[in-house]
């Protein structure tokens, strides 16, 4: 995919150390962008980025660690940002697992710490910076899964004591979350210089089955695209100038894609941030 010239403008990517993160912030680079690698281990990172600084130097490519599942984290990787002179232009909540068994550190079920609440928490906290842009963008990486889900059981974002493995099932209404936020966020915002989109990557063989069980994970990723190919619809969402007039809208290999009529439910999506928004409070 050719991007665009991305000179001076500054993308945060989460999950940037392997999987669709990594070939996005490698895709990016190359186009004049800085970038932002947030993930939970300076060890797996650092050296993505060194690499990306020795070939792009104008990329600054920085380390920033977060764990997305850990609402402390989330809030201190946030106050770093906020703090920074630097700009931020496009903020991608791209890291997510499926096929857990734990908790996260505040307690809640680890697939949805890690696929809606952390990053629902980090885009709030965000927006401030965002909205210093004269055009940013958030885009979130969902997935078709999300069709699968047959509604929300708001008893999933509570916390809980014991853990319990997190099925398809789990997995897809985490991934529902995640286009029900866009299109609020995009209601939210409208008038304002921030976008949403929301995307399915395609069935990618990354670091998000890193959970489920092996062989099973390895007969999964035999019928998976590589990295580089899911990271093509969310560079799109990223960075393409034809949408920069769109919002709230969801994507698949680069189009505009109906999402399932939950996903367009907007009294749903409303209840959901009211329901996350609590939850965090707790």
């Amino acid at each position: 995919m050719i991007l665009p010239d991305l000179a001076g403008r500054t993308f945060l990517v989460t999950g940037a150390n392997s999987g669709i993160g990594r070939a996005m912030v490698e895709a990016l680079a190359p186009a004049g962008a800085r970038v932002i690698l947030a993930s939970r281990s300076r060890e797996r990172t650092e050296p993505v980025a060194e690499a990306l600084r020795r070939a792009y130097p104008a990329s600054q490519a920085a380390f920033l660690e977060i764990d997305v599942s850990d609402l402390n984290s989330v809030r201190r990787a946030a106050a770093s940002l906020l703090a920074s002179p630097q700009s931020l232009d496009v903020l991608v909540n791209n890291a997510g697992v499926a096929g857990t068994r734990a908790l996260s550190a505040d307690g809640f079920d680890l697939t949805y710490a890690t696929n809606h609440i952390g990053p629902f928490l980090l885009t709030n906290l965000l927006l401030p910076k965002l909205s210093e842009s004269p055009a940013a963008r958030i885009v979130n990486v969902a997935s078709i899964a999300h069709f699968r889900a047959a509604g929300l059981d708001w008893a999933t974002l509570q916390r809980r004591t014991a853990p319990k493995r997190s099925g398809f099932s789990d997995y897809a209404a985490t991934k529902l979350m995640n286009v029900l936020h866009a299109r609020e966020l995009a209601r939210r915002l409208a008038g304002k210089r921030v976008t949403t989109y929301v995307l399915h990557p395609g069935a990618v063989a990354s670091n998000i089955w890193r959970a489920v069980p092996q062989p099973l994970q390895w007969l999964l990723k035999r019928f998976m695209l590589s990295n580089q190919e899911g990271a093509v619809t969310p560079l799109y969402c990223a960075t393409a100038p034809e949408l920069a007039t769109e919002t709230g809208q969801y994507y698949d290999k680069c189009k505009v894609f109906r999402p399932s009529p939950l996903a367009q439910d907007e009294s749903l999506a409303r209840e959901l941030w009211t329901r996350t928004e609590a939850a965090i409070r707790g």
